[in-house]
C-alpha cells in the first residue's frame, strides 16, 4: 500500500503559481458572483493561491524567501496580466485576501529585472489600473485597499506623474471631504504622497495647471470641515517651499486672493489654523516684491493684524523664540507698509 499521499505537497513554481491565480481570479465571473455557493468555494482558491503568494514574497518565518522565485513571480504576474485582475477583482475578494494582496503588491511593485521595475512598467503600459484604483474611494469596503495600493504606486516617478495628470487627480478634492472619516483621511494622505513624493514632477505639474489646481485648493482652505482646513494648509506649505517649486511660491505669494485667503485663515477659532496660516502669511508680508494690492491691503488692515499677531503664540520652548523672532519682523513690516505715503493715491 502506498503511504504518498501523505507526503507534502510540492509547492508550486512561480510559474504555475501565477497560473494558479490567474484562474482562480477568472473563475470570479458573473455567474460565480451570483451562484453564493460557487463565490465561497471559488474565494476561498483565491485565499489559498494569495497565501501561498505571500509566502513566496515573504517567507513563511522559518525559510526566507528565494530573491530568484519573487522576480520569477513578479515576471509571470505581468506576462499572465494578473495585475489588472488584482485591481479589477478587488471588490469580490474576501478581508483576507485583500490584506494578503496589499502586503504583496508592495513586494512586486519593487522587482526589478536588469533596470526596469517590471510590474511598474505594465501600470505605466495599463495606466487605467490606476485611474480604477484612485475610483476605489467611492467604494469604502476596499477603499483603504486601493489608498495602500496607490501609496505604494506614487513612490515611483511615473506613476506618480500619471495620476498627477491625469482627470482623476480631481476626485481627489470630493475624497478628502467624504463623510466617512476613516476614507478621508487615507484620501488624504494619498493626495498628499503625489504632492510631495517627487517635487520636479509636481513642479512641472503645478507650472501647467497652475490655475485650476490652486481655485479647487482654495476650496480645501475655505473648508467648512477643520481637519481639511487644518491638513491643507499644513501640506500648502510642504510642496509650495521645494526648491523645485520656488517659481510657483513667487507667483502664488502675488496674488491677491490668495492673501485673502490667509488673512481670513489668521482669524480662524482653532490656534493651530492661526499659526499654520501665519507661516504662510509671513511668505506674502516678507516678499520684497509685494504688488501694491497687497500693500493697500497691509495697510487698510494693520490695526486689525497687528493686534492678531500680538495675540498669536506658539508655545513651544525654542520653537517658540524663533517663532517670535518672525513674528516681530512681519509686524515691524506691516508697520512699515501702513505708513507708506503713495498707497492712498
Amino acid at each position: 500500500m502506498s503511504f504518498s499521499f501523505f507526503k507534502a505537497l510540492r509547492p508550486k513554481t512561480p510559474q504555475e503559481l501565477a497560473k494558479a491565480i490567474k484562474d482562480t481570479l477568472m473563475a470570479l465571473d458573473t455567474k460565480t458572483v451570483v451562484e453564493v455557493k460557487s463565490l465561497e468555494k471559488a474565494l476561498e482558491e483565491v485565499e489559498k493561491n494569495f497565501g501561498a503568494m505571500k509566502v513566496m514574497l515573504l517567507g513563511d518565518g522559518e525559510v526566507e524567501p528565494n530573491v530568484d522565485q519573487i522576480v520569477q513571480l513578479a515576471l509571470e504576474i505581468c506576462k499572465e496580466d494578473v495585475i489588472a485582475l488584482f485591481v479589477h477583482k478587488l471588490s469580490i475578494l474576501g478581508w483576507e485576501a485583500r490584506k494578503d494582496l496589499v502586503q504583496c503588491w508592495s513586494i512586486l511593485l519593487k522587482q526589478k529585472v536588469g533596470s526596469t521595475h517590471c510590474c511598474v512598467q505594465f501600470l505605466e503600459n495599463h495606466s487605467d489600473l490606476l485611474d480604477f484604483l484612485v475610483a476605489g474611494y467611492d467604494n469604502k469596503e476596499i477603499a483603504l485597499n486601493c489608498g495602500n495600493m496607490l501609496r505604494e504606486c506614487i513612490k515611483f516617478p511615473t506613476l506618480a506623474k500619471y495620476i498627477l495628470e491625469s482627470l482623476s487627480f480631481e476626485l481627489f478634492f470630493k475624497y478628502v471631504e467624504l463623510a466617512n472619516f476613516d476614507v478621508a483621511s487615507d484620501a488624504f494622505s494619498t493626495f498628499k504622497d503625489v504632492l510631495t513624493k517627487h517635487p520636479v514632477e509636481v513642479s512641472e505639474f503645478l507650472t501647467s495647471h497652475y490655475d485650476e489646481f490652486f481655485e479647487q485648493y482654495e476650496k480645501l482652505l475655505s473648508s467648512s470641515n477643520y481637519v481639511t482646513r487644518r491638513q491643507s494648509l499644513k501640506l500648502l506649505s510642504e510642496f509650495l517651499l521645494e526648491p523645485p517649486s520656488s517659481h510657483i511660491m513667487k507667483k502664488y505669494i502675488a496674488e491677491v486672493q490668495h492673501f485673502k485667503v490667509m488673512m481670513t485663515l489668521l482669524t480662524d477659532t482653532s490656534k493651530n489654523i492661526q499659526i499654520s496660516a501665519f507661516h504662510i502669511f509671513k511668505i506674502f508680508v516678507a516678499n520684497p516684491n509685494k504688488p501694491r494690492e497687497i500693500k493697500v491691503i497691509l495697510a487698510k488692515n494693520h490695526e486689525r493684524l497687528l493686534e492678531l499677531l500680538n495675540n498669536l503664540s506658539a508655545g513651544k520652548g525654542g520653537e517658540d523664540d524663533q517663532f517670535e523672532e518672525e513674528k516681530e519682523l512681519i509686524i515691524k513690516e506691516i508697520e512699515r507698509v501702513s505708513q507708506l505715503s503713495n498707497l492712498d493715491s
